[in-house]
Parts: C-alpha cells; structure tokens; sequence
C-alpha cells in the first residue's frame, strides 16, 4: 500500500518512515505541503491510498492544505497534530479529513486507523479481499466503469461513455461514496456524516437536491435509486426491456362460434304452421 507523508521534522519522518515500512507501506515523505500537493499530482505510478498530514507545515498551514487535496482527489486524509483542541478538530474534519489524530499517539493505534480509512477509501476491485468485483462494474486502469459511467477517485473524473460530466465537489463525494458498495442502501444520517461531515438533523432538502442534480447530470435517473424513509443506492444492473403489458382482466370465454351449414346440405327451415282461421260469425265457441 502506498502512503504519502507530510511531515516538516526530519526526526519524526525517518521514525515514522522505518515503521510503516516494516508493515509493508511504501513511504513517500513529503517535509512542505507544496511538497505534497506535487507529489499528488498524476504520474502513472501506484495512486496513494492514505496521507497522513502534520499542520504544522512550514511553507502553508495544513488545514489549507487538506482543503487543497480535497479539491483534487478523494484519497483519505489522516490529520496527525499536536492541536487537540476540539475545534481545530472540528474544522478538519469539515475541510474533508478522514481522521484526526492528536499528538503523541500510540503507534498500534496509528496503523490501525490508517488501514481503516484505506478500507473505506479503497475502489471495489476485483482483487479487493479476493473478491470479485461487483456486478456491471469493470476495473479499468483505476476509474470503475457501470453502465458506461467511468469513475476516477484519484482524479476526481467521471465520464460517461467517454464524455466527461463536470460534477461539483459534493455531487462527486456522494457518487463515490455510492460506488463504494453498489447496492447497498446508505441511509440519510450516515451520507451526510461521510459527505458533509456533519449531523443529518434535518438539512432541509440538500441531499434531495444533490440527488436531483446528480442524475440529471448523468443522464441516468435509475441509477441512483431512493429508498423510501432510508436513504440511497447505486443500482448497477442494466435494467432488463419490459415486455409489453398484457391488460388485465377476468379470462375471455371460448370464442362466439356461429353455425355452419355444411355447403352440400341445404338449410333446414323449421315447418310452416298451419295458419289459425278466425271462427266463423256465430259459431259455437
């Protein structure tokens, strides 16, 4: 797994550096976030699955970094600080860190809180846990692909078929956050804690409204898929050609049959009644 690091304090990067690679991270140490944000940039290379960020940083202050990563990529960030104070907490969290980790920390905990956002971070490929990959989604170089949608994490892109679609920030956190696990239902409360790191408590119609816009933009209204007093899914199966409707109604009787005569037999007319005379005038009756 690759991992960017921005840490200013030489010390601190070559300790962190030595155990993260003995747990299998690839370690690239970036000491300014200019630094950082280069190193983010696209190369061919193995995108990064976590970064960890110090704020301290001595050429911009790490919270406008963070921002700036955000704006660009959707890679998990981890906030590895000495400000413990709740409110600096609060405002990484809502510039769009994963984590916020205060200074000094225990080692374990660390490891344990980056393999957990690069699980939540990670694309569902097919050699993800050994499984396969969900159903009408295809690895495709990174992007994951559903019915002609293309989505890149890295590059915060999404094409469909072939045509890139501009999507604000948030429309593109909500469609990742979908495409993490197709078919699965996210409930209102836990896609605004994921996408607008904060409480649901009512918002009003923000999520119908990105919801809205979101397919609209895609040209696919069926993609998304409200569940109703829940919340939303990303429904991958190409929907399969409705047949045409058969009205519906009790079942038809056996057909009106006329009578044939057949065409060597003549029709038979019933016999002629004798017509009944009036009685005569003075007759007995």
């Amino acid at each position: 797994m690759r991992l960017l690091l921005v840490e200013d304090d030489d010390h601190v990067a070559t300790a962190l550096v030595a155990v993260l690679s003995r747990h299998g991270f690839r370690v690239r140490h970036a000491r300014s976030g200019s630094e950082a944000l280069d190193a983010l940039v696209p190369d061919g290379a193995e995108p990064y699955r976590v970064v960890l960020l110090d704020l301290g940083l001595p050429d911009r202050d790490g919270f406008e970094v963070c921002s700036r990563i955000r704006d660009r990529s959707g890679v998990p960030v981890i906030m590895v600080t000495a400000r413990a104070d709740t409110r600096s907490r609060i405002h990484g969290l809502n510039l769009g860190a994963d984590d916020y980790v205060t200074k000094p920390y225990d080692m374990g905990e660390l490891l344990a809180r980056i393999h957990a956002v690069a699980r939540r971070g990670a694309a569902p490929t097919a050699d993800r846990a050994g499984e396969p990959a969900p159903a009408g989604w295809v690895a495709e170089g990174g992007p994951l692909a559903a019915r002609g949608v293309a989505l890149d994490r890295e590059g915060r892109r999404v094409t469909v078929e072939g045509r890139e679609v501009p999507l604000t920030r948030k429309e593109f956190d909500l469609l990742a956050l979908l495409a993490q696990h197709p078919g699965v239902v996210y409930r209102r409360e836990q896609i605004f804690s994921e996408v607008w790191r904060s409480g649901w408590e009512g918002n009003g119609r923000t999520l119908e409204v990105h919801i809205a816009s979101l397919r609209a933009k895609l040209a696919l209204p069926a993609l998304v898929e409200t569940v109703r007093g829940v919340g939303y899914r990303l429904v991958t199966e190409t929907p399969a050609e409705t047949p045409a409707e058969t009205p519906v109604g009790p079942p038809a009787g056996p057909p009106a049959v006329s009578p044939v005569v057949p065409p060597h037999e003549p029709a038979t007319q019933p016999p002629a009644q004798p017509a009944t005379q009036p009685p005569a005038a003075g007759s007995d009756r």
